[in-house]
């Protein structure tokens, strides 16, 4: 959520009270309309576009892995040989299920549950580089040719790719509009203190002018008022 004013937090939180008081009073605005706890509870568009992309990281692991079943012998030979047969050193089955650990913990964690921290995707980054570096050392896959490459170091570099994009993009937006809902709570509850409404035209009193620049004394003044009256009076 952008600031719409480019205001900074400070200036942001003494600003709000005056502006929500004002908008609540004029136009019917309320901060618990646009940031009600229901709404709030549902899934935020940036939280929505990292579990898509979670979501890319296992739909293109997985087409890796069965173009790279397709391959001369046949998919079906290569399924057997893979997962029936597995190998460690020669199998790619253990980096499809890589991917499918990453996609659960994650859509589990942060879609499911909604947690706002990033101890899972720490969990899920660790294991994930962990296990690609062991692989990739004791493993026979780069005799493989391009694929005995490509897997690992794709599944690599998208499992740090969702955790830049959790820490970096859903964690500090979701604080943000956290603080804006607090704020704009706290503008409501003290909003009304310093705008109380409109003021219409019969609330305005203006004093009695004075003639401006008048060098008369008020004895000159009072004497005036007495022969206007006398006048008055004669002419009844």
């Amino acid at each position: 959520m952008s600031k719409p004013w480019g205001l900074p937090n400070g200036d942001l939180e003494q600003s709000l009270p005056a502006i929500a008081s004002s908008l609540s009073h004029s136009q019917g605005f309320s901060p618990h309309h646009y940031f009600s706890p229901e709404r709030r509870r549902v899934i935020s568009d940036v939280r929505r576009t990292f579990c898509l992309f979670v979501t890319f990281d296992l739909l293109f692991i997985s087409l890796l892995w069965i173009i790279e079943l397709n391959t001369s012998k046949g998919i079906q030979y290569n399924l057997k040989e893979e997962i029936i047969d597995y190998n460690f050193k020669s199998s790619f089955f253990d980096i499809f299920l890589l991917a499918v650990f990453r996609f659960l913990l994650l859509l589990l964690g942060y879609a499911a549950l909604r947690v706002r921290h990033w101890w899972i995707i720490a969990v899920s980054t660790l294991v994930s580089s962990a296990f690609l570096i062991v692989k990739v050392i004791l493993s026979d896959l780069l005799a493989k040719g391009a694929f005995g490459y490509l897997l690992p170091i794709v599944s690599f570099v998208l499992a740090w790719l969702e955790t830049w994009f959790l820490d970096f993009k859903v964690l500090p937006q979701e604080a943000e509009e956290e603080q804006w809902y607090l704020a704009a709570q706290a503008a409501v509850a003290r909003g009304p203190l310093l705008y109380s409404g409109a003021l219409s035209d019969g609330q305005f009193y203006s004093p009695p002018e004075s003639a401006a620049g008048s060098d008369e004394s008020d004895d000159e003044l009072l004497g005036k008022r007495s022969l206007t009256e006398e006048v008055s009076l004669s002419w009844t």
